[in-house]
């Protein structure tokens, strides 16, 4: 086989002579240039710093001065003496000595890399005393210069990583950085003595609040590489947070927190950035949240973020672990052209004991030590779009194969199937304990309470109760709506299962741990046939509260019409259903010569319609006995005659009970009925009046809106470059209208 020839290429002298000259002069430019440099460098250096002191100045009203700034080597500036003070404001920033070396291979491409970094005698001073910040020029607004023209957040997200990381030098030395945060009501140190990031490896010792605690951040820090490996730690006990806790009242501990950058992309419109984050023996303590600690022994996410021009996702790759069980999150948020929410969450086929397991301490007590057999899938699906939220989509379930409960934990569900003491709590504080059966001689079996009243609440709390599995999901998802709308939390759309474990099991705290105990525990009951259907409302009817210290419809109806509960009329029903939510306003609904007051003839016409739609009682024009009820004539004398006081019981019944209701009265529109709109209802009847505030809640509800928006307007005003007096004036001003505004609604409410 005959090798293939390449033929030879010869370079005359000639030509070899011209690449060398234009080598040479190359060379030669780029010394010259270089030694101009060099020599020009320190003119060069006072020229940019002036431009720096004059845009801190112009553009934030700062006032940014250097003592001396030196060149110490090729790339090498020494900064001594170096201050920020915002005007009129407290200092800022003062630096004793700043080093800093530039990479110029980097820099000839145009990327700022810094190579080394020596900072001494810092102190970053964050005050914000009398709601003047010394740092509010951050969040100054620029102006726009382009119209109509949005953000595209891919883009912003991969710049602000490069720009972050390739600030951060692979050789760091810093010895005593102080970081200072001032509020009114409370304050916090960080002193970094030393930290040291030698060519990538980590190692630092900070001294939180004058010794209490010493935390170290060590690991791998190559910043211009995006490859991060770094955990924080501390070595006297847990990492604390005083400052949060002082803040938000938030309690946060925990032993070690790592974070991991692996790496950053950016394509097709979109940066995908793809890390982890992990967290040894996490305590949370908030009110909202539980009562007491919920402590996490391990939990991590290894979390791949997607950014694109108008949005921000948590993609379902991420990989989700609370102890034993896995899970895969996607989150998406949609800025822009409206706001759009969506979350989804699967866990696949786990064993279930994993799952019970897993639960972090603090948050189901009442399960601790349960035993149950077969595997669970949950699924979760969410989607809000802010323009049409009335659409939005919620499907929750958890999917069970072969589950069933072994053992029960601390607490026995079943307990209920027979007699039991019920020790009703208000505010934490036990009240006298009842006796729930026959031993009782207020106990009242389901088929001695009148259908009347049995009709009526399930009519208004739970009109599929007999159909549904404990839960109503139609009903959670117009709650979600509701408030979203609303912008708070106004009702929990809970069935009377849940209304029954709340009170059966768990104390009446309002929090977010114990809604997730109530429904976890609905579910068991139901999908593990622990309790009938019967056996569930007999209970409910027999320790829900009926009024101040009244328990039970046995107590109930003898309290407020002297008689037994077979005996209740469909008015008297009624009345027993308007007071469920709020019961301790019971007396209130009642005028003292015992008849019922005017307002809640809409609500028996609302209720009375309903039944009737479903041929639970005969459809009725004259109020369904709204005016036939009279409350027993020894009680007449205590119904409470003013509304502050009934306002005052509202509150109170509110504060113990998240599922309260709004006082109804008949409106002419024909819109939605407060059952449709709480429990997504097609109208069966004719005619249904719409349930509106009371005139004088409705005012009150407005002069609260007005007293919000004033508070929101208070905070989004701009203190850059105002004194503090100026700062009061404007909030002064804000208030004086907001007084005008809130009396122009009470003479309007008047007329």
């Amino acid at each position: 086989m005959q090798r293939p020839r390449f033929k030879k290429v010869h370079i005359t002298p000639k030509y070899l002579k011209i690449i060398i000259i234009s080598f040479s002069v190359l060379l030669v430019l780029l010394l010259i240039g270089g030694y101009i440099a060099y020599t020009k460098r320190q003119a060069i250096l006072d020229r940019e710093i002036a431009k720096a002191k004059a845009k801190a100045k112009t553009d934030y009203n700062l006032d940014l001065e250097i003592g001396s700034a030196n060149f110490t080597g090729l790339s090498t500036v020494d900064l001594k003496d170096i201050t920020v003070v915002p005007a009129q404001r407290d200092s800022l920033l003062s630096v004793k000595k700043l080093d800093v070396s530039i990479r110029l291979w980097p820099l000839i491409f145009g990327n700022l890399e810094l190579a080394d970094v020596v900072l001494q005698d810092a102190h970053l001073n964050l005050t914000d005393i009398n709601h003047v910040k010394n740092f509010d020029f951050l969040f100054k607004k620029k102006k726009d210069t382009t119209e109509n023209k949005k953000a595209d957040l891919a883009d912003l997200s991969y710049n602000l990583i490069n720009q972050v990381l390739y600030k951060v030098p692979d050789n760091l030395d810093v010895t005593n950085f102080l970081v200072t945060v001032k509020t009114d009501s409370s304050s916090f140190s960080m002193l970094t003595k030393t930290a040291v990031n030698d060519n990538g490896q980590l190692k630092s010792t900070i001294s939180i609040n004058n010794g209490a605690a010493v935390w170290h951040f060590d690991g791998r820090m190559h910043a211009s590489d995006k490859d991060i490996d770094v955990k924080l730690y501390s070595d006297k006990g847990k990492v604390e947070l005083p400052y949060i806790e002082k803040r938000f009242h938030l309690k946060v501990t925990f032993d070690t927190v790592s974070t991991r950058l692996s790496r950053v992309e950016n394509s097709g419109g979109e940066t995908r950035i793809f890390g982890y984050w992990g967290v040894r023996n996490l305590l949370v303590n908030q009110g909202r949240i539980s009562s007491g600690d919920i402590t996490v022994p391990n939990m991590s996410i290894g979390a791949n973020v997607f950014v694109g021009q108008n949005y921000i996702s948590l993609d379902s790759t991420s990989t989700f672990t609370l102890k034993k069980v896995t899970a895969h999150p996607y989150i998406k948020y949609t800025l822009n052209p409206v706001k759009i929410y969506e979350a989804k969450l699967t866990t696949g086929w786990v064993d279930a004991q994993d799952i019970f397991d897993s639960f972090p301490n603090g948050v189901f007590d009442s399960l601790n030590g349960i035993q149950v057999a077969g595997k669970l899938d949950y699924h979760l699906n969410f989607f809000l779009n802010a323009a049409h939220p009335d659409d939005a989509v919620f499907d929750s379930r958890l999917d069970k194969d072969d589950f069933r409960v072994i053992r029960f934990g601390k607490t026995d569900f079943s307990k209920l199937n027979g007699t039991f003491v019920y020790t009703p709590y208000e505010y934490g504080k036990p009240m006298p304990s009842r006796v729930i059966g026959p031993s009782n001689p207020y106990f009242t079996p389901l088929t001695d309470i009148s259908p009347n009243l049995q009709y009526a609440v399930m009519t208004a709390e739970d009109p599929s109760f007999y159909s549904n599995n404990g839960f109503v999901e139609e009903s959670f998802r117009k709650s979600l709506i509701t408030d979203f709308k609303e912008k708070r939390f106004k009702r929990g759309g809970s069935t009377i299962s849940m209304q029954l474990v709340k009170n059966a099991f768990l104390s009446r705290e309002k929090t977010v741990a114990r809604k997730a105990e109530e429904m976890l525990i609905v579910w068991l009951i139901q999908n593990d046939r622990i309790m009938t259907k019967d056996r569930m409302l007999e209970v409910y009817f027999n320790i829900i509260e009926w009024g101040n210290n009244v328990y039970g419809i046995g107590e109930a109806s003898r309290y407020y019409f002297g008689k037994s509960p077979s005996e209740l009329t469909i008015g008297e029903a009624i009345y027993l259903a308007s007071i469920v939510p709020h019961p301790k306003t019971g007396l209130y609904s009642f005028q003292p010569n015992g008849t019922l007051r005017p307002y809640l003839v809409g609500y028996f016409n609302l209720i009375g319609n309903l039944m009737a739609g479903h041929g639970r009682a005969q459809q009725d024009s004259s109020g369904y006995g709204f005016y036939s009820v009279r409350l027993k004539e020894s009680l007449r004398k205590e119904a409470p005659s003013d509304t502050t006081k009934a306002d005052s019981l509202m509150r109170q019944d509110q504060e113990q009970n998240d599922d309260a209701a709004p006082v109804v009265a008949p409106a002419p529109e024909k819109k939605p009925t407060l059952l449709q709109r709480i429990f997504g209802k097609k109208d069966t009847t004719a005619k249904k009046p719409e349930p509106v505030l009371d005139p004088k809640a409705k005012l009150k509800a407005d002069i609260q809106k007005l007293r919000d928006e004033e508070d929101q307007q208070e905070l989004l005003i701009d203190t850059a470059g105002k004194t503090r007096k100026e700062i009061r004036q404007e909030k002064r001003r804000l208030r004086d209208q907001e007084k005008d505004q809130e009396r122009a609604l009470k003479q309007a409410a008047n007329q």
